[in-house]
């Protein structure tokens, strides 16, 4: 679990999105990162920096703020939505920790502490093609060359301007929002909040939409057994029982929030994001039932205690949206030629 050193995920989020205020010298850290930011985004709005398009439309999903917001289940959402209106996509990553600069095509073999949890997930529920490279234009072209795409969507990369996109998506966290309003370290937002104002889809997670925002709730309604997948519980059997609840995501509250609403006593054990579990990790003396995400449950497949349950998430957005997002696609490609 997380330590509580001041770069841990517990006092970075004390000081985000608690009472606590960041400290000067964070806040003088803070205004820096965001003249840097500020000024990046101007040299390629002026188009002295210009980003690389690649040969078919690119949709990016990602975020302002630092954390989870939802965007690995709208990313599934959004593959299974696409393929039902004709297209066929393709999805790159930069990946996480580990990857460095390689560049790596996701299979069944590959491993979520190689290509990282999210990019294990998304092609463990979708099959589709997934590249992961720190550098994501070399990305797209090797999945150009090597697959039948006709839509690229980009896992994160909203601030990776050097990538030509033809839509951006910002996932919206619905309860948290951009916290104290602070850009890093001293808060969440890797760019300030006006930031929103040139992106034509946002999406809000949970929460109560603003206006110019399109509701997205996650939805999980049962939880299956790690150590025979065929095996299911409707998340209503464990009401009123007492569970071990387990998130190594971005923001653990969602999670245990969920579980909570549905009527089970949770005992909370968050862990850092991307959280790299040994089977030692889940084992709390007691016997009971040890609940967590699927994101984290990629990453324990071979544990096999009967205990052990992942809890799947759907995005559950109105079909409108994904048909703004499938005419922006074909605007794009018919602006292409």
């Amino acid at each position: 679990m997380g330590s509580d050193s001041i770069f841990s995920d517990k006092s970075l989020n004390a000081t985000w999105y608690g009472e606590r205020r960041p400290a000067w010298w964070l806040r003088a850290l803070s205004a820096l990162f965001k003249s840097v930011v500020q000024i990046r985004r101007g040299l390629y709005a002026s188009g002295l920096l210009s980003g690389t398009r690649l040969r078919v439309p690119v949709i990016v999903v990602g975020n302002i703020t630092v954390g989870g917001t939802g965007k690995t289940p709208l990313v599934i959402a959004l593959i299974e939505a696409l393929r039902a209106r004709g297209f066929n996509p393709g999805v790159i990553s930069r990946g996480y920790a580990g990857t460095g600069d390689a560049l790596l095509v996701v299979d069944e073999r590959s491993s979520p502490l190689s290509v990282g949890d999210e990019a294990a997930l998304v092609f463990q529920t979708t099959q589709a093609p997934f590249v992961v490279c720190r550098d994501r234009v070399k990305a797209g072209r090797v999945m150009l060359d090597k697959t039948a795409v006709d839509v690229i969507i980009s896992d994160d990369g909203l601030q990776h301007y050097r990538l030509h996109r033809d839509v951006e998506i910002c996932v919206i966290d619905g309860k948290r929002r951009f916290g104290n309003g602070y850009l890093l370290p001293a808060g969440p937002l890797r760019e300030p909040v006006t930031r929103l104002d040139s992106i034509a889809l946002r999406v809000c997670n949970g929460g109560e939409a603003q206006p110019g925002e399109v509701a997205m709730s996650l939805v999980g309604d049962e939880a299956i057994a790690f150590a025979d997948p065929q095996r299911r519980r409707p998340l209503r059997e464990f009401v009123g029982q007492r569970v071990h609840a387990v998130a190594g995501i971005g923001n653990p509250e969602r999670f245990f929030a969920q579980l909570r609403a549905a009527g089970i006593d949770v005992i909370p054990r968050p862990f850092d994001d991307h959280f790299p579990y040994a089977e030692k990790d889940l084992d709390f003396g007691d016997g009971l039932p040890v609940l967590m995400t699927e994101k984290d449950a990629v990453k324990c497949r071979a544990f096999t205690r009967l205990d052990l349950w992942s809890v799947p998430v759907r995005a559950d957005l109105p079909d409108g949206f994904f048909d703004a997002v499938a005419q922006h696609v074909r605007q794009a490609r018919t602006a292409a030629g």
